[in-house]
This record gives C-alpha cells, sequence and structure tokens, in this order.
C-alpha cells in the first residue's frame, strides 16, 4: 500500500533516520558508553567532540560554522549579564533565518533542499540551547562562573542525541546531570536499551500503519471531501491528526529519550496522549514537556506570570504564546494558532479562578 506523502515532517525525520541520524546517533551512543567506561570525567568533552564531528559530517564546514557562530555570538552578549540583552540578540539571530538574500545564500551551500532544510531545523533549535545557556549565564554568580564556560557551552550545544529536532532540555539540568558521576552498570543499560528499542520499533510500527492506511494528511489537502463530510466525520479527521501526532512524536522524542538515559541523564517525559487531554494548558504542561520548561523558566515566570496581576498575566502568557509563534516559523496560520491557544489558555484559568470562589464551592 502506497504511504500518504502529505505529511513533510514524518517522511523527512524517517529519511535522513535511515540514510545517515540514526548511525550517528549510534556512534553517539557507542562514545558515551566507552567513555563512562573508562574516562567518566571527561564525558562531556568525549561527547562534544563527537557532537562537533557528526554536525560536520552532516551540516559541512560551513553549516558547522554557523552553528559555531551563533553560539559565539551568544556566548559574548551574554557577558554583559543582562536577560534583555540576551533575548534581543537570541531574537535577532533566529530572524536571521528567514532574512531571504541570507536563505538564498545558505541554499546554495547544498545539493539538496533536504540538506538546506537540515540546517535550518538545527539551527532554530540551537537558537533554543544558546538562549537556556546565556539566561543561565545571565542568572549566576561570578562563583558558579567555571560551570558556565565557553566549553560547557559547546558541550551542551553540540551534545547530539538532541541537536537536530530536540527534545529540549535547559541548561540547568543538563550541567547538573551530566556533572553528577552516577554509578555505572553496562548490564543494566544494555536491558534499558533493548526494551526502549522495542518500544520505539512498536511506536514506529504504528506511525506506518497510520500513515499507509488512513491518509488523514492526503485528505486535509483536498477540499472535496472535507466539503463533503459531516462535522462528526470532520471531527473524526481531527482526532485521528493529533492521534497520529502524538505517535509521531513518541518516535522523534523517543530515540533522543532513549539516548539520554543511557548517557546518565534524566530525558523530559514523552509526550502524554492526547485522548488524555481535556484542557489547553494539560496539552501545553504535558505534550512537549522540554519546550514547556523552557517557556516557564525564561519566559513566563521572569514576566510575572500566576503571580502578577491580571494584566500582568495576560502579557506574560501572551508573550509566551508570542514567541512559540515566531520559533515555529512566524507564518499567520501560528500566529492564529498562537493567539487561540493563549485565548483557551486565558478561559480556562479564568473559569478555574470563578469556580475556586468558596460560594461557587458551595453552590458545587
Amino acid at each position: 500500500v502506497p504511504q500518504d506523502p502529505m505529511d513533510f515532517e514524518w517522511s523527512y525525520w524517517i529519511e535522513w533516520g535511515r540514510e545517515h541520524i540514526l548511525w550517528l546517533l549510534a556512534g553517539h551512543l557507542l562514545v558515551s558508553q566507552v567513555s563512562r567506561l573508562l574516562v567518566e570525567k571527561y564525558k562531556p568533552w568525549c561527547l562534544m567532540v563527537y557532537g562537533m564531528a557528526a554536525c560536520w559530517l552532516l551540516l559541512g564546514i560551513k553549516g558547522f560554522a554557523v552553528i559555531l557562530l551563533h553560539a559565539t555570538i551568544s556566548f559574548a552578549v551574554a557577558q554583559f549579564q543582562l536577560s534583555v540583552l540576551t533575548w534581543l540578540c537570541s531574537l535577532t539571530l533566529l530572524s536571521t533565518l528567514r532574512i531571504p538574500a541570507v536563505e538564498e545564500a545558505k541554499r546554495k551551500w547544498y545539493d539538496t533542499e533536504n540538506e538546506y532544510y537540515l540546517l535550518l531545523f538545527t539551527l532554530s533549535v540551537r537558537c533554543l540551547f544558546c538562549t537556556s545557556f546565556s539566561l543561565e549565564y545571565c542568572w549566576h554568580g561570578p562563583a558558579q562562573k567555571s560551570s558556565h564556560s565557553f566549553l560547557w557551552m559547546l558541550a551542551y550545544v553540540f551534545y547530539y542525541p538532541t541537536f537536530h529536532n530536540g527534545p529540549l532540555m535547559n541548561f540547568d539540568e543538563f550541567s547538573k546531570q551530566m556533572r553528577s558521576q552516577e554509578a555505572f552498570s553496562l548490564k543494566i543499560n544494555l536491558r534499558i536499551l533493548m526494551v526502549g528499542i522495542m518500544r520505539i520499533f512498536f511506536w514506529w510500527c504504528l506511525a506506518e500503519l497510520m500513515i499507509h492506511l488512513m491518509y488523514i494528511h492526503a485528505l486535509y489537502n483536498s477540499a472535496p471531501p472535507l466539503e463533503a463530510a459531516s462535522y462528526w466525520a470532520l471531527g473524526g479527521l481531527a482526532l485521528a491528526q493529533v492521534l497520529f501526532f502524538y505517535v509521531k512524536y513518541l518516535v522523534l522524542y523517543g530515540v533522543p529519550a532513549l539516548l539520554l538515559q543511557m548517557d546518565g541523564l534524566k530525558p523530559p517525559a514523552l509526550p502524554c496522549c492526547v485522548s488524555l487531554m481535556h484542557s489547553f494548558t494539560k496539552m501545553w504542561r504535558s505534550f512537549d514537556v522540554g519546550l514547556h520548561r523552557f517557556l516557564i523558566r525564561y519566559i513566563y515566570v521572569p514576566m510575572g506570570g500566576s503571580q502578577s496581576s491580571l494584566l500582568g498575566t495576560l502579557i506574560s502568557t501572551a508573550l509566551t504564546f508570542a514567541f512559540v509563534s515566531y520559533w515555529h516559523g512566524g507564518q499567520s496560520y501560528l500566529w492564529y494558532w498562537g493567539a487561540l491557544n493563549w485565548l483557551g489558555v486565558i478561559v480556562e484559568s479564568g473559569v478555574r479562578k470563578i469556580l475556586s470562589v468558596s460560594p461557587i464551592q458551595d453552590l458545587i
């Protein structure tokens, strides 16, 4: 049965995975286990060198240089220890990915469009990592600068399992876990690896089955069937699409999460099943846990969050969703998506506060 070709993301990452990325991740696993066994103290630097080599191999010298340049600029700006300046730098670097002349120049570095997109996706994710490191640098005093050196930034930015597509892990968690030297058992690690591979293989088979038999995305790209369908059928199609999205990310985040475990790190929790969700807030908290932690720690809480006035909460939530929309590409449909999510979260929060008032509680 031919597969539904309309889901670009799945086809794209599966193709890259088969050809290159899975082999490079296997190489990372080997380097990680050998370094944990023989030179635990130097594990972060062994993995950093491997990540840089893998980046060079896949993205070429120019792609590697651009990522290194982004990291260097972010680190240089972080020296001023001003969060506002760090955010301006991050947003400026992110905006350079959308300048047509820069896009055209980068496209010329590669033979295929897919290679250019790999650089684009990698730079977008690296931008979040650079932002996390730089803000942590701004917030920590001189006594903790040794654990926030440029070398540690490179170890974090070039950590290969999360390199191309995430999941996101904030620098404070990464450095704390990477520096703690836990007891290492090859036997236990092998057991974790085998169970993890079986689970990921099951999810991959399920995703392939859905994309070969359900044609959800092809239907979404064709107006006549949608116009002819009843509201119940449209609801079913919408549910089928988000369920496929969930299974897809179990695979795309499951592979790096398994490698994080093998490295002795605790990965962000994998997405929670969308069928168990009944609120916007829960969806944001438990689908992409790494991104949620980033947004809360670096945008929502510093802007006041739920501890500020009603207007302050509205603004901090709006800024959080505005950043998410801009980071994902900033197209008009993403601004609508962000605005609707913002509205959903605000309405839920308002209803929750109304229901918590004692007269309403007594009535309930």
